[in-house]
C-alpha cells in the first residue's frame, strides 16, 4: 500500500508539473541546433513541447534557408512524434510578407494556447533582437535555450550526445565547398579551419539531423545532386 501510494504521488506530482510547463512550440530548422535545443528543453522540464513550426518556400516545397525537402521535413517529425506546423512562405518574399505571415501564425496558435517560442539562436544579436521585437505584446515569449553558450563546446556536446546529422549547405566564401556531404561529427570539427564556427551560426555551413537521442528511429535519406544557389552557397540535395 505505501508503495502504490508513493507511484501515486509521483504520479500526481509529474501531472501537476505538466499543468504548470509552459506550453511551446519549438522554431524547427531541419537542423542541429534545434535538434538539440529540443532535448535541452525536455530535460529541464520547465516546457511542454506542443510541436515544431518550421516555415518552407512554397514555390519549391522545401525548407525556406537549409532547402531540405517537405518529405524529410515531415519525417523528422514523425521520428521525434511532434505536430508539425508548416508556414508556407512565398517565393522572393518581402520582409512585410513575412511579417504578415508570421504574425497571422501567433494569433492561430495563441488561440491553442501556445505560449512561447523556442529557438535555436546561440550568439547573433540581431536575430535574437528582431525575434524579441516582433513578438513583444503578442502572448508569445520568445526563449533562447542555447543563448551565449560556446560554440566549441556545445558542438562537442551535440556529437559525443550521440546526434548525428550531414552538412547539407556550406557558403564557400567561409568554408570550402569540399565540406558539403560530410557528417558532423568530431572529424569534421577538427578539420573547420580557423575562424570558423564549430556551429556554423555565421552562415559558414547547414546541416541536416537524421538520427539523435530524441529520435525514435533514423530518418531514411540519399545524398543527392549538389548543386549552387544564386551563385553563392553550394547545397546537397537530399533525397
Amino acid at each position: 500500500m505505501a508503495d502504490a501510494a508513493a507511484a501515486a504521488a509521483v504520479t500526481a506530482r509529474i501531472r501537476a508539473d505538466k499543468r504548470e510547463a509552459m506550453k511551446t512550440l519549438v522554431s524547427w530548422s531541419t537542423g542541429k541546433d534545434s535538434a538539440w535545443m529540443l532535448r535541452r528543453l525536455e530535460d529541464e522540464g520547465e516546457h511542454d513541447i506542443a510541436g515544431l513550426f518550421c516555415t518552407i518556400n512554397e514555390a519549391f516545397a522545401r525548407t525556406a534557408m537549409h532547402a531540405v525537402r517537405l518529405e524529410l521535413l515531415r519525417a523528422q517529425a514523425a521520428r521525434l512524434d511532434l505536430p508539425l506546423d508548416i508556414i508556407e512562405i512565398p517565393h522572393q518574399c518581402s520582409n512585410a510578407e513575412y511579417e504578415a505571415i508570421m504574425g497571422d501564425f501567433v494569433e492561430m496558435v495563441r488561440k491553442r494556447d501556445v505560449e512561447s517560442f523556442a529557438f535555436g539562436d546561440l550568439f547573433l544579436e540581431d536575430i535574437r533582437d528582431y525575434r524579441v521585437r516582433h513578438l513583444n505584446g503578442t502572448g508569445i515569449k520568445p526563449v533562447f535555450p542555447l543563448w551565449r553558450e560556446p560554440t566549441d563546446a556545445l558542438a562537442r556536446e551535440m556529437v559525443n550526445g550521440g546526434l548525428e546529422a550531414v552538412v547539407t549547405c556550406v557558403d564557400p566564401k567561409q568554408l570550402a565547398p569540399a565540406f558539403v556531404g560530410r557528417e558532423f561529427d568530431a572529424a569534421f570539427l577538427d578539420a573547420l579551419p580557423t575562424g570558423v564556427d564549430p556551429c556554423g551560426e555565421n552562415g559558414e555551413f547547414h546541416t541536416f539531423v537524421y538520427a539523435g537521442p530524441r529520435f525514435a528511429r533514423t530518418v531514411a535519406f540519399a545524398p543527392g545532386q549538389r548543386h549552387v544557389s544564386g551563385k553563392r552557397f553550394h547545397f546537397l540535395d537530399l533525397t
